[in-house]
């Protein structure tokens, strides 16, 4: 074997070429835009952010910053960009998505070692003379996935992802609106809009009667739990919204030191911040429709929306049937799968089996056995968990802390065993680095 190749310049795409090239091996990474158009992406540059700019908390105890960290001790390129490019968002890690899709193209492309090809590959080659790395993430191209699953024999699966709206600071009326953070914790970073009842009832009621894109037949009824969009969500009851995205705990308002009865935040989607998106507001209503409705959260009446929430459909295979727990293929060990079509949720998990899939397919080039990253770490939980899932039920998953292995002596209070999980996992990943090394 010579090189790889990696199909999809994604987030998973691009972590795994800067990888492989920097412990000296040639990459192709093949990207098919702007030959052939994403329903969802807007520009051609790699690693583009497509549903929002945060790439949730960046706090060791919370399974998602844990993840982080890990990956930051592994020097991944995802992580670094994210951290030169971050924008005011509380604990979160939040970027300046343009900045953030410019600097690792950039990066990637000033690497000697990886050839960019802007085609689409409809179909991987049963040869081993090269290794594959398959990350054409959730919206993987009708021919790919047509060619995937004539190859596989097993059907896909797929769920679907919504996109939240953007909106200028400037349209937005700032006496009806202010900055804070629940329960104070970290800086103010966070605008907030609170309704009363009666203005929430009204939103309520014009968001579950407004009118939503089409879908095919064979799109509806499906929906991924943590990307639902707003409107299926406020169709479970009145007060879902109030208890959920909107809920108002934490939230007093500094200026009455009243506690409002529902709260929609808005988070800062770039550097110069004058873009904010609607956190929790991913939605799948017709864009004539977003604007009537999303007026009416005070403090929107004016709001110019410069992108409005759009909804695509996700597609992945099912990992626990098809791949070995390192992410190769047990039928064709040249052969990789990293990003959302291998059955993670995120786009830091993306990035994390992208990691993975590089360092393992420069391990073979290097003759070198394959590796998987211990189970304590957040990493190597993850991994095992979408290898070893019940195959017949199989759903895409996030970090989260409980699919990690318990700890030797159990703790009862929840803060204080996620910070004993978090230790834990950075020791281990710590010492699996030096182990290759």
């Amino acid at each position: 074997m010579n090189r790889v190749h990696i199909v999809g310049g994604g987030l998973a795409g691009s972590e795994a070429a800067y990888q492989i090239a920097k412990r000296g091996y040639s990459v192709v990474l093949h990207e098919m835009r702007p030959v052939v158009a994403s329903p969802a992406h807007h520009t051609e540059q790699l690693a583009e952010l497509v549903c929002s700019n945060s790439l949730k908390s960046n706090q060791r105890e919370n399974a998602a910053g844990l993840l982080k960290e890990e990956m930051r001790e592994l020097d991944s390129l995802i992580i670094s960009v994210a951290d030169q490019t971050r924008v005011p968002a509380g604990q979160a890690l939040a970027v300046d998505r343009e900045a953030f899709s410019k600097q690792i193209t950039k990066k990637i492309s000033e690497m000697s070692n990886i050839t960019i090809l802007r085609e689409e590959v409809t179909e991987i080659p049963d040869s081993r003379q090269d290794l594959w790395i398959v990350a054409s993430g959730p919206l993987t191209s009708a021919k790919l996935l047509e060619s995937l699953q004539r190859k596989l024999g097993e059907p896909y699966l797929h769920f679907f992802d919504a996109a939240a709206p953007l909106v200028t600071v400037d349209s937005l009326d700032m006496s009806k609106i202010y900055r804070a953070s629940r329960y104070d914790k970290g800086d103010a970073d966070y605008l907030n809009c609170p309704f009363q009842k009666h203005e929430y009832e009204i939103f309520w009621q014009s968001l579950i009667e407004a009118e939503q894109s089409p879908l095919h037949e064979f799109e509806k009824g499906s929906f991924f739990e943590g990307c639902i969009p707003v409107e299926e969500l406020a169709r479970r009851g009145k007060e879902t919204l109030a208890f959920g995205p909107l809920k108002p705990i934490g939230l007093r308002d500094p200026i009455t030191g009243i506690t409002p009865y529902a709260v929609m935040q808005l988070r800062q989607d770039n550097v110069a911040g004058n873009l904010y998106g609607l956190v929790g507001f991913q939605t799948n209503l017709k864009f004539s429709e977003q604007k009537r409705v999303f007026s009416l959260i005070p403090g929107l009446k004016n709001a110019e929306f410069v992108r409005y929430g759009v909804m695509h459909r996700n597609a992945f295979i099912n990992s626990p049937k098809l791949l070995k727990p390192t992410m190769q293929l047990k039928e064709n060990d040249a052969v990789f799968f990293a990003g959302q079509l291998s059955g993670v949720e995120g786009y830091i998990e993306s990035a994390a089996t992208g990691l993975i899939c590089g360092i393992n397919c420069a391990r073979i080039l290097d003759n070198q056995d394959t590796i998987i990253p211990p189970k304590e770490t957040m990493l190597g939980s993850l991994m095992h968990y979408i290898t070893h899932a019940d195959e017949k039920s199989f759903q895409p998953m996030n970090a989260v802390f409980g699919i990690v292995p318990p700890l030797e002596k159990p703790i009862r209070n929840k803060q204080q065993r996620y910070q004993a999980y978090s230790i834990r996992a950075l020791e281990s990943i710590r010492a699996w680095k030096d182990c290759l090394e």
